[in-house]
């Protein structure tokens, strides 16, 4: 059956260390404009509204529900973007577009257990050991992904919950790279899970020029392993290469050719534009309702083509944007418009101004500067 072949897949590859499975060099641009005309091998769905809850119950419907993603039995792993999380409690950093809207969760969440998923984790790794997850409130305050993960967890009779990564992971397996790390540290909580699903919110980056759902996987490496202690939080940036896009997506596109994710929901009700990823870059909330009348939801199981399809609503252009070309060259998915056909709405309808980054040059650290981990034990992280 595919799911157990699905399984393997994944699982045979993260046991194999022998093969190191790196980004390619960049050849000519795939430009819409100088290809023939294409059979779509993707779909993407798209939905517009202004109920977040009924929207992602729809755009799951688009791909033919999510039944053809779960199956009875399975564990899945759930990665939205809570890159601000441990400070949502000074500033509403889902309306300031930073972060993946609780609603969106917890629906997938919830179908998924209608599928017959045996336990259901939400997680992620942030920039600190462990935070608070009750801060992950609906845009209403009505409820929070803490009360959310409970609430299903007695409806259904089997497990959901949220994790932070860095303190509850039982373990971290090794992922080849062709990068200067050699391998990354990935949470086995992703790594044994029998489905991925990232759900990221739309987002322009300053470092890796948007941010959606592959830049999504970066959160779901180890702090421990691969970040340096700033004096108020960990920062990846020492140990990954931020110096170029290419450089910082030959990371997580390892990182997602070995997970294998299965679906991915992008988020565009509040988003950032301009110097994102967060507010504190210089970054700029959207709020989409005032670009498209209303908000839109994405869904793939390509997660090339899901990206490549935000992308070209962002009027972004494509084959500017180093991410694609590299995951499209390394066979992650698909990222020509002719081959993704889009369900539910017309790209003409969707495609906005969308600010992009001013895009920083970040060089690695010097050997011997603060990284991997160094600068602050583990026992003495602020939280």
């Amino acid at each position: 059956m595919h799911r157990t072949e699905h399984t393997i897949d994944r699982r045979d590859f993260l046991c194999t260390t022998a093969a190191v499975v790196g980004s390619v060099a960049l050849p000519s641009c795939h430009s819409s404009t100088s290809e023939p005309p294409l059979d779509p091998t993707a779909q993407v769905a798209a939905v517009r509204g202004t109920n977040l809850y009924d929207m992602t119950r729809e755009v799951l419907e688009g791909l033919g529900g999510i039944e053809q993603v779960v199956h009875d039995g399975e564990s899945v792993f759930i990665k939205p973007n809570m890159v601000t999380l441990p400070w949502a409690n000074t500033m509403d950093r889902f309306r300031a577009g930073e972060l993946t809207k609780p609603e969106i969760v917890m629906v997938v969440a919830e179908e998924c257990l209608k599928a017959g998923a045996r336990e259901v984790v939400i997680g992620d790794g942030s920039h600190l050991y462990t935070f608070d997850w009750s801060y992950a409130t609906t845009l209403d305050g009505s409820t929070n992904l803490v009360e959310e993960a409970a609430r299903l967890s007695a409806a259904y009779g089997r497990t959901v919950r949220v994790a932070c990564l860095e303190d509850e992971s039982p373990g971290w397996v090794d992922i080849p790279t062709g990068a200067s790390v050699g391998s990354i540290a990935v949470s086995s909580l992703v790594t044994n899970a029998d489905r991925v699903i990232s759900i990221p919110v739309a987002k322009t980056h300053s470092w890796a020029q948007l941010t959606l759902a592959l830049k999504n996987f970066v959160g779901v490496t180890s702090l421990e392993r691969h970040a340096g202690w700033t004096g108020s939080s960990w920062d990846r940036g020492t140990s990954f290469d931020h110096d170029t896009p290419g450089a910082i997506a030959e990371i997580y596109l390892d990182v997602v050719a070995g997970v294998k994710p299965d679906l991915a929901v992008i988020d565009f009700s509040i988003g950032i534009e301009g110097d994102g990823p967060t507010t504190g870059h210089g970054g700029q909330p959207v709020d989409i309702r005032n670009r498209l009348g209303s908000w839109l939801l994405l869904a793939s199981t390509d997660l090339v083509a899901a990206d490549a399809t935000a992308a070209r609503i962002m009027s972004h252009d494509i084959p500017s944007i180093v991410q694609l070309e590299m995951a499209y060259e390394m066979g992650l998915g698909e990222m020509r418009e002719g081959a993704i056909q889009l369900v539910g709405e017309r790209l003409s309808d969707l495609e906005m101004s969308w600010e992009p980054a001013e895009l920083r040059a970040r060089p690695a650290p010097e050997e011997g500067t603060l990284a991997h981990g160094q600068g602050c034990p583990l026992s003495s992280r602020l939280v």
